[in-house]
């Protein structure tokens, strides 16, 4: 791709649950939006079956299609949409580059929405069995695991949903968890503690994942050991800002902004998971990407000229 001349009202780096929402309000809101995403929109959604806690679906909703819907509503109000990868943030006065694999891209405003990644656990072997029955993926990986052992490591509420989930498939489900307690809610808690197929192993640290060509084994730090053929990690997530160097983020990465979603850089905001502070929860990402968008719209409404007093 070539760099292109024309310059968007609104750039947004991308397509989980903020980006959508900002993309949606935006361009419905009157300006022209082009929301770079660099694999498919959704983000995060595609890595679980269902969500339970999204308002208005009594039994849940699957995430698929919430994604799905979520892309063709923003499409339905002039959205567009590349497939490309952010790698780098200029600000040229009022102009705001954003760098990708594919060329340089203008807007006069940017939206950060690129979401968060599993974090490794960083136990020896991870690394090198990571596609080999590691996984950070129940949704993706859990069939593989059918009528298996398999090991969760994690106590907060998505190691718990996800060990929930690989019911269906393994035989056994061992939820390992450094602390006394589990950090999930208490639904969370009492649906692992109803479901005859996971053992839960409390202050229990993974050293070690030993296999040759696949997994086979892990140990713990006392020591003592457990045969499993495979292992999800799910121990918190890491900000994937590694292209937005400089603008406000905190020692880990996470962007830090305003109650408005605005960061330190006139005309920059950040929604969802990338964001210092935020709770991570679709229905959070979607209300960030909302007020990200309307600060936005009105930034450049201020910059034409065009806004009126709120």
């Amino acid at each position: 791709m070539n760099d292109l001349e024309i310059i968007y009202d609104l750039l947004i780096v991308g397509a989980g649950p903020a980006g959508l929402t900002a993309a949606l309000y935006a361009s419905r809101g009157g300006l022209s939006v082009l929301l770079v995403e660099k694999a498919y929109p959704g983000g995060q959604l595609w890595l679980s079956d269902s969500i339970e806690n999204y308002p208005g679906f009594a039994k849940g909703v699957q995430s698929n299609l919430l994604a799905s819907e979520m892309e063709a509503q923003a499409r339905h109000f002039g959205a567009e949409f590349l497939t490309a990868e952010a790698t780098a943030i200029k600000k040229n006065n009022s102009v705001i580059e954003l760098e990708t694999d594919g060329g340089s891209l203008k807007g006069r405003s940017l939206i950060i929405a690129s979401g968060a990644r599993q974090r490794q656990q960083g136990a020896e072997g991870e690394r090198e069995l990571t596609g080999k029955g590691v996984s950070y993926c129940a949704v993706c990986d859990g069939p593989l695991f059918r009528d298996k052992r398999v090991a969760v490591i994690g106590g907060g509420n998505t190691a718990c949903e996800e060990a929930v989930f690989l019911t269906a498939f393994a035989s056994e489900v061992f939820l390992i968890h450094r602390r006394d307690r589990l950090r999930a809610v208490k639904a969370l808690r009492e649906r692992v503690k109803s479901e005859s197929k996971i053992k839960l192993m409390l202050d229990k640290r993974v050293s070690k994942i030993k296999g040759t060509e696949k997994v086979e084994q892990i140990v713990f730090d006392d020591s003592s050991s457990l045969d499993v053929e495979g292992v999800f990690i799910f121990v918190g997530l890491d900000p994937n800002t590694d292209f937005a160097k400089g603008f406000t983020p905190d020692e880990k990465g996470f962007i830090i902004t305003n109650p408005d979603m605005a960061t330190e850089v006139a005309g920059v905001f950040a929604a969802g998971d990338c964001r210092y502070g935020s709770l991570r929860q679709v229905v959070t990402a979607c209300s960030e990407g909302a007020i990200a968008a309307e600060n936005a719209r009105h930034y450049i409404e201020k910059m034409k000229g065009t806004a009126y007093d709120r």
